[in-house]
C-alpha cells in the first residue's frame, strides 16, 4: 500500500467525518481522486465502516461494559480460530481479541446491567466447548476512546504563589 493511502486511512481514522474535498486538501490531490482513492479503500475492505464515539454515560444511558479473559484449550488445525468465532457471533459481544500471555481471548461484552453481563458469561460463554476458564473486570469509568479523551479537565484550583 503507498503513502498516499495511509495518509488517506489516517485522515479519516482520526475522524470520519472529513470529506473528500478536505482529505484532498490536505494530501495534495484533486477531489475526484480523493473520493476515488476512498472508494476503493471501502471496496478493498480497508475500511470496514464509519464509527461514531458516543459518551453514553452523558447522554444518560447506563450500559454495563466488561472485559473477559478466556482461557481456552485450542484445537488442532484450527488453534483458537473457532472458539473466537463462535463468541464473536453473540450480539452482546463488542469485540474479541487473541493475546498473548496469562489468557488467550480477550472478549469486550456490553449489556443493560451487571446481572444481564453475568448471565452471559455464566450460561453463554463459560459453558462454550473448549473454553478452560473466565475471568470477568467490570468497566468503572472510561477515561479515553478510541483516542478521544472522556472526562472534561478539572480546573487547576491552586493559588498562584509569588515570591
Amino acid at each position: 500500500m503507498d503513502s498516499l493511502t495511509h495518509q488517506v486511512l489516517h485522515i479519516l481514522e482520526k475522524d470520519a467525518r472529513t470529506g473528500a474535498d478536505e482529505v484532498a486538501a490536505l494530501v495534495g490531490i484533486p477531489e475526484e481522486d480523493a473520493r476515488r482513492l476512498i472508494r476503493e479503500c471501502e471496496e478493498q475492505r480497508l475500511i470496514r465502516r464509519y464509527k461514531t464515539v458516543v459518551d453514553w454515560e452523558r447522554a444518560g444511558e447506563a450500559l454495563v461494559l466488561a472485559f473477559i479473559e478466556v482461557r481456552v484449550s485450542p484445537a488442532r488445525d484450527v488453534g483458537f480460530d473457532d472458539v473466537a468465532a463462535r463468541i464473536y457471533r453473540f450480539p452482546e459481544v463488542r469485540a474479541v481479541y487473541l493475546v498473548s500471555g496469562g489468557y488467550d481471548l480477550q472478549v469486550v461484552i456490553q449489556g443493560p446491567s451487571l446481572r444481564d453481563v453475568a448471565m452471559f458469561v455464566a450460561e453463554k460463554l463459560a459453558t462454550l466447548d473448549r473454553v478452560v476458564s473466565t475471568t470477568t473486570h467490570f468497566l468503572l469509568r472510561r477515561y479515553k476512546e478510541d483516542g478521544e479523551v472522556l472526562v472534561e479537565a478539572e480546573e487547576d484550583r491552586r493559588l498562584a504563589v509569588t515570591p
